[in-house]
Formats: C-alpha cells, structure tokens, sequence
C-alpha cells in the first residue's frame, strides 16, 4: 500500500502505460453571453435520443503528476472572449501569385528558364569546334523564344566582329601607309648621302690632283677663264654667227639654242657619184653637237672637177642639207679599196648615209688626217650627244614621274582628255611639282598623303574630320600658284572624294529624315561640301517617301469619316513637321522649295479627298463631317507657318486654275 500511496514516476521507466482520454471535441463555439451551464443544456441531446458518449471518468490513483498530465489533454475552452462575432464571414484565401513573376524552375543545364543563352566567344573561336554538336548540346532544353533570342545575339556578335575586322583592317593600312612614307624618306636620305660622299670624293681626288700638279698659276687662270660657261656660251655664239653670215640659209636649219656649237668644220671634201666614183661639186662640211651641215660653193654649181687643194677662203656658201647628228652613220671606205680600179681612191672617201640617203665623199690622197680628224670628231660628238640626250631624259622622267604620280593614282583622271592633253604636253618640262602650304614647299607626296587620310576617314566614317580635311585641301588647291597642272589635279581628285562622301551623308540624311538634329548636322555637312541642291532634293524627297509609307498603311474599311481623318491627320502632322526640320536646317533663302513641295502634297490630298467624296452629297451629313475634320487638320500647319486651309477641297487641273469644289 506504500508503494502506491507513493505514486509513479515520470523519470523512471514504467511497465504500465497511463491511460489518457482523448478530449471530445464540440460542434461549434458557444455563443458570447451565454452561460456554461445553459450551454451544455442545449448541447445535449434531446429526449428520445441515445445518450453521447461520455468522458471515460479519470481514475482517482492519487498520483499528482499523472493528474496533471491528463488535465493537460483533456482541457476544453468554452469561453469565449467578449468581442467574438460567429456571424464574421471566414478569411479569404491567399492570392496565387502570377506565373509571370512567379520564378521558374531551372533548366538542366542550371540556367533559369527565360534566361538568355550565354555565347561563349572563346568556344567560338577554337578551330577543333563542331557547330552542329556544339548547337545541339547548347539548345537541347531551350524554348522557341530561347532559340530565337540565341539566333539575334550570335547575329550581334557576328556584326561586331564584322566591324573589328573592318576596324582592323584599315588600321593595317595606316600602318601600311606610315610605313611606305618612312621607307620613302630613307630611301631619299640614302640618295642624299650618296650624292653627298659622291662629292666628297670628287673633292677629295681635286684637293689631290691640285696638290700633285706644279703648273703655273697664270695657265691655271686661263684654263678656267676659257673652261668657264659663261665664256664657252659667247664663244659659241659668236661662232654660230660667222656661220650663218658665210652659209646661206644655215639659220633656217640651225637656229640659236643653248650648247649648239660647232665641233668640226673643213672645206677640203669633194662629193663623189656613188655609182661611178666621180667627182660632182666641192662640199663643206660642218658638224655641230646636234647636226652635221652641207654647203656648197654657189659659182660652182657645174660638175667640173676642182681642185682638191684649192680653199673655199671666205667663198659665199649655200646650205645643201642639214641632218640630225644621232641619224647620221659614216663608214670608212678604205677597207673596200680595191687597187687598179676606179675605187682605188677609197683609201681617203667616207660612206655618209641618213636614212634611205647615202653620200660618198672624198678628200686629196695627200690629206688622210682630215677623214681621221672627221671619223674622230663624229664619235666624240655622236657619244656626247648620247650623254646629253640620256640626262635629258633622266631630267624629264624624274619630272614626268612627279606628274604620273600624281596623275595615275586616281582613275578618274583618265576620264579627263583636256587633263590628259595638258600633261602630255608639259611632262618634259622642267616645272619644279612643290606646293605652297601655309608659307611651306610641300612635295607632291604630301598631297598624295593628305589624299589617303582622307580616303581612310571616309571610310571609318568619320565625317566630321572627312570635311574639315577636304576643306583644307582645297583651300591649299585655291592657294597653288605657278603650277597649273597640279592644281587641276588635285581639284579634280578632292571633287572626285567630295562626290563620294556627299553620296555616304545623303543616304544617311535619307534613313534619318525624321530626327531633327540629325537632319541639321547632315545638312550642314553637306553645305559645308558644296551640295546644296542635293540636301535640300534629298530631304524633300525621303519626306514624300514616308507620306507615301504611310498612306498605304491606311486602308478603307467602310467608315468614310474615319478614313478621311487618317489621310488628312498624316498629310498635315508630316508637312507641318517636315516644314519645322527644314526651316531649321536650311537658310532662309530656300524656304520657297519646301512651300512648293508642301502646295504639291495638299493638292494630292485634295485628289484623294475629292475622289472619296465624289458619291456623297455636298449638303449630306457625312459630306460636311469629312470637309469640316479636313478643315480642322489643315489648322496643324499654322503652327508651322503655313496656311493652305483655303486650298482644302479645290480641284486642280492641268494647265488650268483650281476651282472650288461642290
């Protein structure tokens, strides 16, 4: 009995389980201010009606602990607070959220649905890629707008490596371009110095020879004073003078040029029939730097044969024939004397041939050194004729060079015959090609580098910089005096890269007609490069094309009134702004240009209006809604400065005035 009276344990283990009553749950809370007695009267069940179950009654063991345990379980609350209203209706639900803000569940692949494919460019650029595997793997789980959206992107990053490799490529060009102008340089600055140490040796082997000769100083100043130009030249002259007093006719074949002189002169030559050897007339012979002369006695014009050892002396002479020296050939006939015959005396004749011409000549067997002083004198003077002719040519490349440079670079200077002409004729001149830049000499290679610059800004782009460079070069153009070949070129080459960067801004004018301040700053450019007339005709003209765009996006469904408020509502709002962007963007002067072009378009709509109209009545309802609407949209072009309400409904005919319409 101790033992129980002692109870049981909860921190011990016990072998028997206490048993607990469920608590009995009630149909519905009890009203507020009703008793707990009243209560239970009326829970329970009426006569006639088997008893509700009853609590099992708790077993009275004494235990405190197992007591209170199942008080704890079997507790009921019947009261109720004061304010508790049963009649309240339940609470709402919750809102589901939206599935568009709801956070999709992630793909296979880790990546968010609606998220964008990642385009990973190093996978891109390995050479090993397989597109079609790469593609498979990468859009295996995508949706169509993934597919689509991975189709735009690679398009992006196609376009952009586009223009880095377009970027790059001029790049490469001014790289290549600096460098051929440095190769230019060093290549001019190795001429230099080789015509410098050129120099210095002839001086240095002059200081030598004057060291090492011991001749007089007065033979030296003679020396120079008859090696002097200035001396020679006067000498020359005074030759050529003598010359043409003592030969008649010698000044019509040998007019006075700089370095003509005579190198050979004799009067003991006799002219010899080719066939039979005989003699026909005394020659003098006359050899120059440039041409060899004949001239005859004018008393012997019969063929008696002179006397070979008598002299000319100061004889009046007339000019037989004149040749050009580099046409000339002497052969010396001594090698075909054959003896006992009637050519034994070639041992002292000469063959003299010009073209188809062929003349013997002969002098007295007592006087050989003559024909060697003449097959001497018409060596020396046939290879210093070369030397001439040669430096003269090398003088006229390097001039023609400077001008071919110039000229071949650009195709469009071969579309000029006048340009052509003027070059060919003033290539051989000595003409130095420098420009005058800002007080400086430039060379034609500046120009030409100044040329590719802007070539290379024209085609970044850069339009700006572009107009700024050709308004430079043309100021330098404007400003080139003495050298007209070279300012015709360059003119014609900055009209030829101004036509071009004109039709690059025009377009860009045409695609962006809507933009005001774009529309200023092409225009301006334009203006700036002399196109006027191409601005203000581009412009208008992108203008007409987007009334016209938007015309046909209006289609007649039905509703006349609804139709006629479209047209007459684009027709008004797009003159009324085009009117705006010009009068803006273009001077003052030529406003009459985008009058006319807004007069033409109202009367283009009074021709769809008076079409649309031409079934109705004029005192019809709908009639007058669709005039008054037009009326009323045609009140937009005030604010522009315009008023063409008047011409609303006129009709105009060809050569005709308007009349109003019905």
């Amino acid at each position: 009995m101790e033992e129980k009276s002692r109870g049981i344990s909860l921190r011990k283990k016990r072998t028997v389980r206490p048993k607990i009553s469920a608590p009995k749950q009630i149909s519905a809370p009890l009203p507020a201010g009703v008793p707990v007695g009243d209560a239970a009267k009326k829970l329970a069940p009426p006569a006639g009606l088997p008893d509700a179950p009853r609590p099992r009654e708790r077993p009275q063991n004494g235990d405190k602990t197992a007591d209170l345990v199942k008080r704890r379980y079997s507790t009921r609350f019947t009261t109720l607070p004061g304010d508790f209203n049963a009649g309240v209706p339940p609470m709402p639900s919750m809102p589901s959220v939206p599935s568009k803000y709801a956070q999709a569940p992630p793909s296979r692949d880790g990546r968010p649905t609606g998220q964008r494919i990642r385009i990973d460019v190093n996978a891109l650029s390995d050479p090993s890629l397989r597109p079609e595997k790469y593609v498979a793997s990468l859009l295996a789980e995508a949706s169509e707008e993934d597919i689509q959206t991975f189709q735009q992107d690679l398009a992006k990053v196609k376009n952009r490596t586009s223009t880095d490799l377009q970027h790059n490529v001029f790049q490469n060009r001014i790289q290549f371009i600096r460098i051929s102008k440095e190769a230019e340089k060093l290549k001019g600055e190795m001429r230099t110095l080789r015509n410098l140490m050129s120099e210095l040796t002839n001086a240095l082997g002059q200081a030598t020879s004057t060291t090492s000769s011991s001749m007089d100083s007065l033979t030296s100043r003679k020396r120079a004073n008859r090696s002097s130009v200035a001396n020679l030249e006067a000498l020359w002259n005074s030759h050529l003078q003598v010359l043409w007093k003592r030969v008649e006719g010698s000044q019509k074949y040998l007019p006075a040029i700089p370095g003509r002189h005579i190198v050979y002169e004799s009067s003991r030559w006799v002219e010899l029939n080719s066939a039979t050897w005989k003699p026909r007339r005394r020659v003098h012979i006359i050899m120059l730097n440039d041409h060899l002369l004949l001239a005859a006695d004018k008393r012997r014009v019969d063929g008696s044969m002179p006397d070979p050892r008598e002299k000319l002396g100061k004889a009046p002479l007339s000019a037989i024939r004149c040749f050009p020296l580099q046409d000339v050939q002497i052969a010396n006939l001594s090698t075909r004397a054959v003896p006992g015959s009637e050519r034994g005396n070639a041992a002292n004749a000469i063959n003299l041939r010009v073209g188809p011409d062929s003349f013997t000549f002969a002098t007295g067997s007592a006087e050989t050194s003559e024909k060697t002083g003449l097959l001497t004198a018409w060596r020396k003077a046939v290879e210093d004729l070369r030397k001439t002719i040669e430096a003269e040519s090398l003088e006229r490349d390097k001039v023609h060079e400077s001008v071919n440079y110039l000229a071949t670079r650009d195709r469009s200077i071969l579309k000029s015959p006048h340009l052509l002409e003027t070059l060919n004729e003033q290539g051989g001149s000595k003409v130095e090609m420098l420009i005058d830049v800002d007080g400086k000499p430039q060379s034609i290679r500046w120009v030409e580098g100044q040329i590719d610059d802007l070539d290379i800004e024209i085609a970044l782009q850069d339009f700006e910089a572009s107009v700024e460079r050709v308004e430079k070069l043309r100021r330098i153009a404007k400003n080139i005096k003495g050298n007209a070949i070279a300012q015709s070129i360059v003119t014609l080459k900055l009209n030829e890269r101004a036509s071009r960067l004109a039709g690059i801004i025009t377009r860009y004018l045409k695609d962006q007609n809507q933009w005001k301040v774009a529309t200023q700053r092409h225009v301006q450019w334009l203006f700036r490069l002399g196109f006027e007339d191409v601005a203000r005709e581009a412009y208008l003209e992108a203008r007409s094309e987007t009334i016209k765009k938007r015309i046909r996006q209006c289609s007649y469904e039905g509703d006349l009134h609804l139709y006629v408020y479209q047209l007459s509502y684009i027709y008004f709002t797009i003159i009324k702004d085009t009117t705006n962007i010009y009068e803006a963007a273009f001077p003052v002067s030529m406003m009459s240009a985008c009058v006319k072009w807004g007069k033409g378009h109202v009367d283009a709509f009074n021709t769809i209006l008076l079409r649309q109209l031409s079934g109705l009545a004029p005192q019809s309802n709908e009639y007058r809604q669709c005039m008054d609407r037009a009326y009323l949209h045609a009140r937009i072009l005030e604010e522009a400065g315009l008023d063409f309400k008047d011409l609303i409904g006129v009709r105009t005919e060809t050569g005709g005035e308007g009349s109003q319409a019905p």
